[in-house]
């Protein structure tokens, strides 16, 4: 099982830098972070972290490529992997709903499954190539090419996905595995561990083969309560981008969520807060003592087959950033990396 973190990159630059260099220390897998224009930029940050750091991979999950265009995530991943010696991989997605509709698009009329294959192919065909010619419905080169070369012989590029089937599907049949974000559910994860093994076997691969992610909302401390107020604070947030179809395979009526997704979309994430019940934070986090989130994620992820988990940890300092709310005994940021490492991965080992 491997363990890496994701993070929201809103920390100031030297205390995330530091964060990264104690979980490249504690042997996480890998360090991601979402490439958004919400946050500080991702690729310059990994570059700054890249030469204090020795084994933990780096990469976007996800990048957008509505926004950023796939030749350009080739180059930066391909440049990436140079300044870390050969650490770098990269998850491609169709991005925030919330953020694409702040700059005027409609994720539904970007027809994103035919988009994302494409924009695979071409990130793909850059990296291991370096040119590319292709006449496509969304991207088109003419002898593209790149000098921007990775040192691994094969960088990984993965899916992200959430609705499924078909994503989960193409993402098994062409990609090196999908990271699946905010699923917290047996049944979520074992449709989504199902239909990546279609694609896989249509394909003629072996599902094992990939990395099967589970991106999940996550806080960890020796004071239980304070340690699920702080997912509670942010289950708003990232539950706004959730599509219909997943809230119900992780037994959530939709209508729980209006009136908190509308309080987000007013940028009072505050409000969301006071919205979001701790029985419905709950279900769209793992959160608690260590003990308490061993036993979530052994009894609802890890037994339907998913093989990496991606903790989008949350402390009382992004929690003030986004909502401007304390939350005293929430353990930090590199305590819970800490509590990570010491209680929880040899749980799974």
């Amino acid at each position: 099982m491997r363990f890496s973190y994701v993070m929201l990159p809103d920390y100031p630059l030297d205390d995330t830098i530091e964060s990264i260099k104690l979980a490249d220390e504690l042997g996480f897998h890998a360090c991601y972070a979402a490439d958004e224009t919400w946050h500080k930029d991702l690729w310059l940050l990994f570059a700054a972290a890249a030469d204090k750091t020795k084994n933990i991979r780096f990469g976007p999950s996800l990048s957008a490529v509505t926004l950023r265009e796939p030749s350009l995530i080739a180059q930066a991943t391909a440049t990436l992997d140079e300044l870390t010696g050969g650490r770098a991989e990269c998850v491609l997605g169709s991005g925030n709903f919330g953020l694409l509709a702040q700059y005027g698009i409609n994720w539904v009329k970007t027809k994103p499954l035919t988009r994302m294959k494409e924009a695979h192919h071409a990130v793909r065909t850059l990296l291991d190539e370096g040119a590319i010619t292709y006449d496509g419905e969304f991207y088109s080169y003419n002898g593209l090419f790149t000098f921007a070369r990775p040192v691994q012989e094969r960088v990984p590029v993965k899916l992200g996905a959430m609705r499924g089937p078909k994503s989960f599907q193409v993402a098994g049949e062409i990609s090196d595995g999908v990271h699946h974000a905010l699923s917290y559910t047996k049944k979520a994860y074992e449709y989504m561990v199902e239909n990546v093994r279609i694609g896989a076997e249509r394909a003629g691969r072996d599902v094992n083969t990939l990395d099967l992610g589970a991106w999940i909302v996550f806080a960890t401390g020796p004071d239980s309560k304070a340690a699920k107020d702080a997912a509670r604070a942010m289950v708003g947030l990232y539950a706004s981008s959730m599509p219909v179809e997943q809230l119900e395979r992780n037994n959530v009526d939709p209508a729980e969520l209006t009136e908190i997704i509308a309080a987000v979309g007013e940028g009072r994430v505050d409000r969301a807060y006071e919205l979001t019940s701790p029985e419905l934070a709950d279900r769209l986090s793992v959160a608690g003592t260590p003990a308490e989130c061993v036993e979530k994620i052994k009894s609802e992820i890890t037994s339907a087959g998913v093989n990496h988990l991606i903790l989008a940890i949350t402390d009382a300092a992004l929690v003030k950033a986004f909502s401007g709310l304390e939350m005293p005994g929430v353990a930090s940021m590199r305590d819970q990396l800490r509590l990570v490492h010491d209680e929880i991965m040899p749980q799974f080992s």
